[in-house]
C-alpha cells in the first residue's frame, strides 16, 4: 500500500519493533483491521526520534493511526530521558492526606505535564490514569494507585484528567471494575476476585462513576474474573461492559481491551477467540502487544468490522492542539508554572526535550 492511505481506522492497536519503522511493522499498520499504536520503552531512544517515528506512524494513513503509550509516572513511565520524571500517583495520595485541595492543584499540573509532553511529540492518548483502588494486596497495582479511598482517588483522577485536557489528550481511566484488590498480576496468572458485587459498587467502582460523570474518553477493563457477577474476565465480559459500564453507569467512550496477549486473557482461547470475546463482550478496540506471530495470525484470520460508534468514539481520542514542538512549550507559560508546582513537592524533574 501507498503511504498516507485513505483507510478508515480499524479494531486493533499493535505495537512496534523498535525505534522507527521497519517493512513488517509498515505492513502491519497498513492493514485494514489496525487502528491504532501502542509504544514502548523500546521504541524512544531520545525526543527527536520520538518525534519522526510518531510523524511517520501518523503519515502512513489517512485518519491517522491513534499513538498510545503507558506514560503514568514513576515505575511506568516509557519515555524517560529527555521528559521530566513523573512521580508515582501514590505521591499525589499522600499529598491529598496533607491538604487535598492543594493535591488537586497538583494532580491538575501532573496531568498537565504529561499530556503536553507527550502531545509535544505526537502521542496521542497515554492509557492513564490508574483509577485502582489501593487494598495493599496488589504488588501490579502498589504506588501505582492514588489511594485507598475512593473518594481521593476520584477528585484526584478528576484533577489528573482536567490537567490532560489542558494539554491536549484524552484520558483512559483503568482497570475496570478494580484490579487493586486481588494479588495475582493479570500479566502472569488469572486472578479471581471473589466479593459481591454490592462490595465492589460500593468502593471499587465510585473512581469510574464519577469520572465517567466527568467525561471520561477511555477506559480499559481488567483481566480479572470477578465470579460473583460473571465466570468471564471483566474484558470479556458483556455484563460487566454492557450492562454495568454502558447501561448502568452510562459510559460512551472507548473501551480498549487490555493487552490480549496477557495470561489473565488466555481463559478465552486463542488470540483470534479472545478478540472475538472481547469484541462480544463490548469492546471497541483490542490490543495486542509483544507477540508479532499473535499479531500476524489476527490481522490474517479476524473477520469484523468495526462499527459506526466504534469509529466516532475513537475519533475523539485523537490528541488534540498541542505545542508542536518541546521548544515552543518551553516558552508556554503554563508549562513552565506546572513544572516549579510538581518539583516542589518532592518529584525528580529529569532535563527538558532538546527537540527542535
Amino acid at each position: 500500500m501507498n503511504k498516507n492511505i485513505m483507510l478508515p481506522l480499524g479494531p486493533v492497536m499493535l505495537d512496534v519493533t523498535g525505534t522507527e519503522l521497519d517493512a513488517d511493522d509498515r505492513r502491519r499498520l497498513e492493514h485494514p483491521l489496525v487502528g491504532g499504536v501502542i509504544l514502548f520503552a523500546r521504541n524512544y531512544a531520545a525526543p527527536e526520534q520520538l518525534s519522526r517515528l510518531t510523524a511517520e506512524i501518523h503519515a502512513l494513513r489517512s485518519p491517522a493511526l491513534v499513538i498510545a503509550v503507558d506514560h503514568e509516572g514513576g515505575r511506568v513511565q516509557r519515555f524517560r530521558e529527555g521528559f521530566t520524571a513523573l512521580p508515582a500517583m501514590r505521591e499525589l495520595g499522600r499529598a491529598w492526606d496533607a491538604n487535598p485541595q492543594h493535591a488537586r492543584h497538583l494532580a491538575h499540573e501532573v496531568g498537565f505535564v504529561l499530556a503536553a509532553e507527550l502531545r509535544a511529540h505526537g502521542v496521542d492518548l497515554s492509557f492513564a490514569p490508574v483509577l485502582d483502588v489501593d487494598y495493599g494486596n496488589s504488588s501490579v497495582i502498589g504506588d501505582r494507585a492514588l489511594h485507598s479511598d475512593p473518594h481521593a482517588i476520584s477528585g484526584l483522577a478528576r484533577a489528573l484528567v482536567q490537567g490532560f485536557r489542558q494539554g491536549g489528550m484524552g484520558a483512559v481511566g483503568k482497570h475496570f471494575p478494580g484490579h487493586g484488590h486481588v494479588r495475582a498480576d493479570s500479566h502472569h496468572e488469572i486472578p479471581v476476585d471473589d466479593r459481591p458485587y454490592a462490595e465492589i459498587e460500593a468502593c471499587d467502582l465510585v473512581p469510574f462513576r464519577r469520572l465517567i460523570e466527568s467525561g471520561l474518553g477511555g477506559i480499559m477493563p481488567a483481566h480479572v474474573i470477578y465470579p460473583q457477577v460473571d465466570r468471564q474476565p471483566a474484558g470479556f465480559s458483556q455484563v460487566w461492559l454492557k450492562s454495568i459500564l454502558r447501561a448502568e453507569l452510562g459510559f460512551d467512550g472507548v473501551i480498549f481491551s487490555d493487552d490480549l496477549s496477557m495470561e489473565g486473557a488466555s481463559v478465552a482461547g486463542g488470540v483470534v477467540e479472545r478478540a472475538r470475546a472481547a469484541f462480544g463482550a463490548g469492546c471497541d478496540m483490542v490490543l495486542v502487544c509483544n507477540n508479532p506471530a499473535a499479531a500476524d495470525e489476527l490481522l490474517e484470520r479476524l473477520d469484523y468490522s468495526m462499527p459506526a460508534t466504534s469509529l466516532a468514539r475513537l475519533a475523539r481520542m485523537h490528541g488534540r492542539q498541542h505545542a508542536g514542538n518541546m521548544v515552543k512549550l518551553r516558552e508556554d507559560a503554563l508549562y513552565t508554572k506546572a513544572l516549579h508546582a510538581i518539583a516542589g513537592i518532592g518529584f525528580e524533574s529529569g532535563d527538558l526535550p532538546l527537540s527542535k
